[in-house]
């Protein structure tokens, strides 16, 4: 596995800080009938026993018959719909890097679950994670044999304590996780599935199982039935701030009222087009003249925000824009520019 492509694209943080504003492989699921009749007999590790040897059945023709680019091609899943509001629709852009393990030989998935460090019920945490916008979708666990799914088939497994089987998310309600790469802690009892939610991960209907703030004066810690601020999710300052544009562009001002900076620009294009030209050209003069790293990072934060000001204009999300950046992930950017369609004439007068 290539090194430094598996890692979740986000902003620079000097950036971010300088801004103030608020800114298949078959299914391996063991249903045997002992599991059928006495469900309560069925423990992780007969999971895991009937598992193992599916597995080794399932994947040795495999091996035969298929090349590891073949198999990597059936395991990458085309990014689906996301969340809705603002970024709803299908993400723009694709997956071009590497899948960790995609190809792997079972003897060394095999010695990499055997190197976990399981809890007395055979299980570690699994934590589901959006590998464009950051969010934490949703925490579970998962058994030895969740695990392997997971590392095989591409898609969020994970352990029902109170069913006591293995379930991948979305095996019901079609809302798969799409993993793009897996990440273990430094304790090697926690495990982060960082991929791409096909629709809502909370059974709410919400994104993320994460939307209830806990602390602020009306937080879920300071009076009952707080944390819900009209927000499906824990944001992050990036996605804090889409959420502020967005609120800007459908508050409903009164007259007499001063706009806000955003709507303001929200209103006329030709001044947020001008304002994008000028902050991209402030940037580059901190270069040119050596400003220093503060005044870069602020000039910088002037372009993000008024280009996410541009974007929110014209629908488009910043998981639409960082997908892109995950599509070329591998590819070199002479090529991935030479191979991009050629743009129309009306593209070319208004963009």
């Amino acid at each position: 596995m290539e090194t430094g492509k598996n890692i979740p694209l986000t902003v620079p943080h000097t950036i971010m800080h300088a801004i103030t504003l608020k800114m298949s492989f078959r299914g391996l699921l063991f249903r045997s009938d002992i599991a059928e009749h006495w469900p309560h007999r069925v423990t992780p590790r007969h999971t895991e026993m009937a598992a193992q040897i599916a597995y080794a059945s399932a994947r040795a023709p495999l091996r035969v018959r298929a090349s590891a680019s073949e198999q990597n091609g059936r395991l990458i899943r085309p990014n689906a719909v996301t969340r809705p509001a603002l970024r709803a629709g299908a993400r723009v852009g694709g997956f071009s890097g590497n899948i960790m393990a995609a190809a792997a030989e079972p003897e060394q998935i095999e010695k990499f679950l055997d190197g976990l460090k399981y809890d007395d019920k055979d299980l570690v945490v699994a934590i589901a994670q959006d590998v464009d916008t950051g969010a934490i979708l949703m925490q579970g666990f998962a058994d030895r044999t969740a695990v392997r799914t997971t590392i095989t088939k591409r898609k969020a497994t994970f352990f029902s304590r109170s069913r006591q089987a293995q379930w991948t998310k979305g095996e019901t309600s079609g809302n798969f996780i799409s993993v793009k790469s897996i990440h273990l802690d430094c304790d090697k009892d926690s495990l982060i599935y960082l991929g791409v939610p096909d629709g809502p991960t909370c059974h709410t209907g919400a994104h993320t199982c994460y939307y209830s703030q806990v602390d602020g004066t009306d937080g879920a810690a300071a009076v009952d039935g707080g944390g819900h601020h009209g927000q499906e999710e824990a944001l992050t300052t990036l996605y804090e701030l889409e959420e502020t544009i967005e609120k800007r562009r459908t508050d409903v001002v009164k007259e007499g009222d001063k706009p806000s900076w955003t709507r303001k620009l929200l209103d006329n294009p030709t001044l947020l087009c001008e304002k994008v030209r000028e902050e991209a050209g402030e940037l580059c003069e901190s270069l040119e003249n050596d400003e220093g790293k503060d005044r870069a990072a602020s000039e910088m934060a002037d372009v993000l925000y008024h280009s996410m000001v541009l974007l929110n204009l014209q629908g488009v999300g910043m998981e639409d824009v960082l997908a892109k950046l995950r599509g070329r992930f591998g590819t070199s950017g002479v090529e991935e520019k030479a191979n991009r369609p050629p743009k129309s004439k009306q593209q070319h007068r208004t963009g």
